[in-house]
Parts: structure tokens; sequence; C-alpha cells
């Protein structure tokens, strides 16, 4: 092996040792997303685990469940969409210097 290959294995390496740390970090990671002003709040772990659903008081109307069940979907979504955000930006920096092509940069 050259000295090229071997310096590009070690490189290879430490990317995925990075990478492994990274994923790690995301998933003891947690995000929160809401609707309603906060009426019903989600906890969500990096990795898309929902840990937790809080709903106040005021959010529930027995008349009116759909808007319940409307703020629950609203909120879990956006604690999705924050979990995406935080799995890539924490992989981008572990990938971003590779000049990896659109998508596969994570």
């Amino acid at each position: 092996m050259s000295f090229n290959q071997r310096d590009l294995m070690r490189q290879v390496e430490q990317m995925q040792k990075k990478m492994t740390q990274a994923q790690e970090e995301i998933a003891a990671a947690t995000v929160e997303g809401s609707a309603g002003g906060g009426v019903v709040m989600v906890t969500m772990t990096g990795d898309q685990e929902m840990r937790a659903v809080s709903i106040k008081p005021e959010a529930v109307d027995p008349d009116d469940v759909e808007t319940l069940q409307d703020l629950v979907l609203a909120a879990v979504n956006d604690a999705l969409q924050r979990s995406k955000e935080l799995q890539a930006r924490r992989l981008g920096e572990v990938t971003g210097g590779l000049g990896l092509p659109p998508g596969l940069g994570f």
C-alpha cells in the first residue's frame, strides 16, 4: 500500500470514528416541537424517537377533538423537522470537508 493509500485509510478511519460519535450524540440529544402557542409539546430524540407529549388542559375540548388531533400532529411534525435539522447539521460537520455530491453529505 502506498503512502497516499495509507494516509487515505487513516482519514477514513478517523471519519468513521467521528461519524459514530456524532450519531451517538444525535441519539442522546433531544428537540422539542410545539403547536398552538405551546399548548401541545412533543419531545423527540435526534434519531426521531418520541420521548414525551405534553398537552395543556386548555387544549382539551371534548366538543372539538379534531383541533387537538391537529395540534398533536403539528407538534410531532415540528419536532421531527427539528430532529432532521439536528442530524443534518451534526453529520454535516463530520462530512463537510469531503466534497460529497448533494444528498450524500447527510
